[in-house]
């Protein structure tokens, strides 16, 4: 693994790192939504001996500054991360609270960054909210607040979130909206499209996603944004999150400008 890392730091790598970026600028579209899966962050503390909750998945939220950097320099107009499942709920106390308490510190970092206000990042975040604590739900607040003018990029945080979660809440959702409430459940069947449901996701304003990237191996999407991902592409990478590199990033959208998309056609 030393060896490995010491590779990546050498002047050849850097070389094939910006040859690899040239050629994505000038090879073919950029994903307008990236879908990101941020796996591998308790493997990568036990691999390096971290005992810490909170210091293991602070070590994931350190990448986040670089990932956006490089959304800002390649144009990608939207990404979302899934950095806490609702099934994430039920793991051990301590390993709960290290994972929000990360979280915590980094939404409330993104508020004030001048990066995030230079790129005019948009933050937002997905989910049963509601299941998080008052702490939690307030840094969420907070990032939100002061970036909900920006557009350029956006950065959204699927948090306590499941993909089939968001549909079942998609349906109910549209029941109880005044527009349908005063209709037969059969008249709103009737009239029913994929259109007027994803109104209802909870970020209805965003693209489909174009790529979703996993890392640590694990190759399924896991409940990941399930609607959202009927065309998209898949990237499995095995490289933990916590050590996710831009030549990571670059092979992904690379590998994504190499295929071609049908969708169903």
């Amino acid at each position: 693994m030393k060896r490995l890392r010491a590779l990546l730091t050498t002047p050849a790598y850097a070389v094939y790192g910006e040859r690899l970026l040239r050629k994505i600028k000038g090879g073919g579209s950029i994903p307008r939504h990236i879908g990101l899966i941020l796996d591998g962050n308790r493997r990568y503390g036990r691999q390096n001996r971290m005992t810490e909750p909170q210091e293991i998945y602070a070590s994931g939220a350190d990448r986040l500054d670089g990932l956006l950097e490089w959304c800002v320099d390649l144009g990608i107009p939207a990404i979302t991360l899934w950095i806490f499942s609702t099934d994430n709920i039920h793991r051990r106390p301590e390993e709960v609270s290290g994972l929000l308490g990360a979280i915590e510190n980094k939404l409330r970092v993104l508020a004030v960054a001048p990066s995030i206000h230079q790129s005019r990042v948009r933050v937002r975040a997905v989910g049963r909210l509601e299941l998080l604590p008052e702490s939690t739900q307030n840094a969420v607040r907070v990032a939100e607040s002061a970036t909900r003018d920006y557009g350029d990029l956006n950065l959204t945080l699927a948090v306590a979130y499941g993909g089939r979660q968001e549909i079942t809440d998609a349906v109910c959702s549209l029941l109880r909206d005044s527009a349908f409430r005063d209709q037969t459940a059969a008249s709103v069947a009737d009239h029913l499209t994929p259109e007027i449901l994803g109104g209802y996701m909870y970020a209805p304003d965003l693209p489909d996603l174009d790529l979703i990237i996993r890392t640590s191996g694990e190759i399924r999407l896991s409940g990941f944004l399930l609607w959202q991902s009927a065309y998209s592409e898949f990237y499995f990478t095995d490289v933990f999150w916590p050590e996710f590199r831009r030549i990571d990033f670059l092979r992904a959208i690379r590998a994504f400008q190499q295929r071609k998309r049908r969708f169903g056609q």
